[in-house]
């Protein structure tokens, strides 16, 4: 089985933008939309909640929601958009997630899990995934949460990614969640010796490509959120030294290649600010890059589509004179 290694679906973060952005800097890696609901999809903007431009890595969406019928018609709608799979959300914390029944609270129901999953798969020829936790609130023993990914596989999920926490609904914030709860990655490893021949995917607190190397002697996969988002070039380190590619372009070369990105979105009306604040982090760790946040905390929101005001966002980046990794 091939080992992967994915960007996290993360709200308000992997949207369109971001996913054309991160595939600037890595061609290895997957890329997961942030969560869209599944009656938004039905009764909302299909086009522009689904579209992206098309790149070389694979892209999958991750949907929202309880109403099997509801999921089934999203999955419908969503597979000819040119997705390579439909997740399952099963795993966000928020309150506002919770009160619409979605995310981690679907874990205290085992049975309607299994029959949106059903109806998803059903429903198109996209392979059906599911991203979940270990366990919530005070339910949290190897026993249920392989009971849960056996009843998620029964009813048709193809792959199992497993944030190493579990989500504590009353309690805390998702920000508290992401920190506090704290990682069990050998619940996953665990999860792996049972399902010796499904695909494992964990996820949770991975910052170096050291720790990707130790989890891929475990599992199937790493999946990374917070620490792409906050410095996406780590990319290029996990480009380097886990898919050993030697073509990696520098923080320049990627802002150059999305310069005709920008033009493309702004002349269809996209607000610069919506592209430019994923790369506020792109910098990070060089020198420069407190002028380059500065600059674009200054500028980015122009609102039109003035192509001199966008080519001064790369003379700015040109005078950062970053250090890329060696090629």
């Amino acid at each position: 089985m091939k080992k992967t290694i994915s960007v996290a679906p993360m709200m308000d973060c992997t949207d369109k933008h971001e996913i054309f952005f991160l595939s600037l800097i890595s061609k290895n890696v997957k890329l997961y939309t942030e969560m869209i609901v599944a009656n938004a999809i039905i009764r909302g903007n299909r086009d522009k909640l689904l579209s992206f431009k098309k790149i070389s890595n694979p892209v999958a969406l991750q949907l929202g929601g309880s109403n099997p019928s509801e999921l089934a018609e999203a999955c419908k709608i969503s597979e000819n958009y040119g997705y390579q799979e439909i997740n399952l959300n099963l795993g966000c914390p928020s309150k506002k997630v919770q009160k619409n029944k979605f995310g981690a609270c679907l874990m205290s129901e085992p049975d309607l899990v299994a029959k949106c999953i059903s109806a998803m798969t059903k429903a198109t020829h996209l392979p059906i995934t599911i991203k979940t936790r270990i366990g919530y609130n005070d339910v949290e023993n190897f026993n249920f949460l392989k009971s849960f990914i056996q009843t998620t596989k029964d009813a048709g999920s193809k792959k199992f990614i497993i944030h190493a926490r579990k989500a504590l609904l009353k309690k805390l914030s998702p920000k508290e969640n992401l920190n506090i709860p704290p990682l069990k990655y050998d619940f996953v490893y665990k999860l792996k010796d049972w399902f010796k021949n499904d695909e494992i995917i964990i996820n949770g607190g991975v910052k170096t490509t050291n720790e990707i190397k130790n989890h891929l002697e475990r599992v199937d996969g790493v999946m990374i959120g917070r620490a792409i988002y906050h410095s996406p070039y780590f990319l290029a380190e996990i480009e380097k030294e886990i898919f050993k590619n030697k073509n990696i372009p520098t923080r320049t070369e990627v802002m150059e290649k999305l310069i005709p990105y920008i033009q493309e979105q702004t002349e269809k009306g996209t607000q610069l600010n919506h592209i430019m604040r994923h790369t506020v982090g792109l910098f990070h760790g060089q020198n420069g890059s407190k002028i380059w946040k500065q600059y674009l905390s200054k500028n980015m929101c122009i609102r039109d589509a003035d192509l001199q005001k966008v080519n001064h966002l790369m003379d700015q980046v040109r005078k950062t004179n970053p250090v890329s990794l060696e090629r």
